[in-house]
């Protein structure tokens, strides 16, 4: 795969993660780790966030 090819890749999975993680947010389940993980969130610390 050419470096090109791997920078849209690696794009795509970022922007994917971004829409999961948004998605499971919204309808209050719990985003995956690895997507958290993928977008630099800390899935420990994010799981202690609460709503107000």
């Amino acid at each position: 795969m050419s470096k090109f090819a791997r920078g849209i890749s690696d794009f795509l999975d970022i922007v994917g993660s971004a829409v999961a993680v948004s998605a499971a947010t919204r309808e209050g389940r719990q985003a995956r780790a690895s997507d958290l993980q993928r977008l630099g969130i800390d899935p420990q610390r994010f799981r202690e966030i609460r709503r107000y």
